[in-house]
């Protein structure tokens, strides 16, 4: 009983750290989520080690963590996408002010 009870606390752990992650990836705090990740990782680890998501008892806490990772997918995706944006922006503005500056 007491490693499902430490299996269930870890399984809030990293659905409270996926959830944060997810919050700071949708702020655009990337490398927040990069430092987060090294403790999610962790924790992965130990909930793997220790079998508990095979069992039909947390098979909704499972889905959860599965929605919560791909939210943070696509949060990250989202951002990934609105930086590449952004570069674009910035190098035909570095060229636009080039060609200014080369016709003075």
């Amino acid at each position: 009983m007491s490693t499902n009870k430490s299996s269930s606390s870890r399984l809030y752990d990293l659905q409270s750290l996926l959830k944060k992650q997810i919050g700071l990836a949708r702020k655009g705090n990337i490398k927040e989520v990069e430092i987060l990740s090294e403790q999610a990782s962790s924790l992965v680890e130990k909930v793997k080690l220790s079998g508990v998501l095979e069992s039909a008892e947390f098979k909704n806490q499972r889905e959860q963590l599965q929605k919560l990772y791909q939210d943070l997918c696509l949060a990250i995706t989202a951002q990934q996408a609105g930086t590449t944006e952004e570069l674009k922006r910035i190098r035909k503005g570095k060229k636009t002010i080039a060609a200014y500056h080369s016709n003075i």
